[in-house]
C-alpha cells in the first residue's frame, strides 16, 4: 500500500543519526566529514582551559590580542558619558546640547527689531539714518552682525533683545486696544499683566466696544506683516446689525463702498442664520480703523454687536471672554508661513 503524498527519497548516510538511530538526510551541499568535525571539536578546546588541559599557542595568541586591544581601546573611562559603557581614548564626545552661555552673532536689524520697537525693513531705515550705535560708535552699513554682549543703543536708548512672546487675547467690551491710557481707562494691557516679563503690543486694534480675537506681541517684524494689507492676513467678524441686512445691500459690499478715504470692500458676507438676516459673517483683510462699522454706518446700519472670531487663522475655541493663552510652537510657525511672501 503506497503511503499519500509526496514520495521520499532515501536519506543518504552522512555519519550522523537521530537518537532513535535513524540516519539524518542529508541536504543539497551539506557534508559531516569526520575529520571537519574533529578540527572543530579541537578549535574549541584551543579556546578552552581547565586543569587537564593546556590551550594553543594560537588561541593564546587571540586572547592575549583581545585583551590587549580592550584595555586600550574599549576601557571604563570616568569622563565617559551616562548611558555609554566606553569611551574610545582620544575621543571626547560632544553635548547633546550647547550650554546656555554660547553666544551667536545676529544681524543688527534682526537684534533690532527683536526688541519690539520696530519691523526689521524699519531697523535698516533706522541704521541709514545713523541713530544707531554699537558699542559707543555709530553704524551706518547694513548686514553688521552683533552679540549679546554688544552695547546697542537707539538716539542714546540701550536696546535690550528679549525672547519672542505671542499671547492670544479673548477681549471683552469696554477696553481699549492701547499699552498706554491718559484717561486711565481699561486696557488691555491689564488683562495681560501676568502672561509674561517681556513688554509686548496689541497688533493692530479693536474698537472698545468690539470684543474677540486680539494678538499681543514683541516680535515687530511679524506685527508689521500682520497687519499689512498686502499679505491678505484673513480676519472674520460675527456682526449683529439693528436691523435685517438685504441682498441688494449685501451685494454692495462685496464690490465696494465709497468711504471718506477711498473705497473699500468685504472678501467674503453671509447671513449667519437664514431665519434672522441681522446677523451676519462678515470676512476681511483690509486694517482700516473701525472698518467694518463704517462700511455697515454708510449703508445706513447700526451695529448693535461686534465680535472677531477668527485672526489669522487663530480661532477662540477653549478661550473664554477675558482670559488670554500662550500661542503654540506650531501656530507661531503658521503665521511666519502665512507672512512669507506678499500676496498679490
Amino acid at each position: 500500500m503506497k503511503e499519500k503524498g509526496r514520495s521520499r527519497k532515501p536519506a543518504e548516510k552522512s555519519g550522523w543519526s537521530k537518537p532513535d538511530g535513524r540516519p539524518m538526510r542529508k541536504r543539497k551541499g551539506e557534508f559531516f566529514p569526520d575529520k571537519e568535525i574533529e578540527g572543530f571539536r579541537k578549535k574549541k578546546r584551543s579556546f578552552t582551559s581547565d586543569e587537564n588541559s593546556k590551550p594553543s599557542r594560537e588561541g593564546a595568541d587571540s586572547r592575549k590580542k583581545f585583551e590587549k586591544s580592550t584595555d586600550s581601546k574599549y576601557k571604563r573611562r570616568d569622563d565617559a558619558p551616562r548611558g555609554k559603557k566606553f569611551a574610545p581614548r582620544g575621543v571626547t564626545r560632544k553635548p547633546t546640547s550647547q550650554p546656555t552661555g554660547t553666544d551667536e552673532a545676529v544681524r543688527l536689524n534682526k537684534f533690532i527689531a527683536n526688541t519690539g520697537i520696530c519691523s526689521r525693513r524699519e531697523a535698516d531705515e533706522l541704521i541709514g539714518a545713523g541713530v544707531i550705535s554699537v558699542n559707543g560708535e555709530v553704524v551706518t552699513e547694513l548686514g553688521t552682525k552683533v552679540t549679546s554682549a554688544d552695547v546697542v543703543r537707539y538716539n542714546g536708548e540701550p536696546l535690550r533683545s528679549e525672547r519672542m512672546v505671542y499671547v492670544l487675547l479673548n477681549k471683552p467690551k469696554d477696553f481699549i486696544s492701547t499699552t498706554d491710557d491718559p484717561d486711565n481707562r481699561k486696557t488691555v494691557m491689564n488683562l495681560v499683566s501676568k502672561a509674561c516679563s517681556e513688554r509686548i503690543y496689541p497688533v493692530g486694534r479693536l474698537d472698545r466696544n468690539t470684543t474677540g480675537l486680539l494678538l499681543m506681541t514683541n516680535d515687530g517684524d511679524l506685527t508689521k506683516k500682520l497687519t499689512h494689507p498686502s499679505y491678505n492676513i484673513r480676519k472674520l467678524y460675527s456682526v449683529e446689525l439693528d436691523q435685517p441686512l438685504t441682498r441688494e445691500h449685501m451685494k454692495q459690499l462685496v464690490e465696494g463702498v465709497e468711504l471718506e478715504d477711498g473705497v473699500s470692500k468685504v472678501d467674503d458676507i453671509a447671513y449667519e442664520d437664514p431665519q434672522m438676516r441681522s446677523k451676519i459673517g462678515v470676512e476681511l483683510h483690509s486694517g482700516k480703523n473701525r472698518i467694518v462699522r463704517r462700511l455697515f454706518e454708510e449703508l445706513g446700519y447700526q451695529v448693535k454687536k461686534l465680535d472677531r472670531v477668527v485672526f489669522a487663522g487663530l480661532t477662540k475655541k477653549d478661550l473664554p471672554r477675558g482670559r488670554w493663552r500662550m500661542l503654540t510652537e506650531m501656530e507661531v510657525n503658521q503665521l511666519r508661513m502665512m507672512t512669507g511672501n506678499k500676496k498679490k
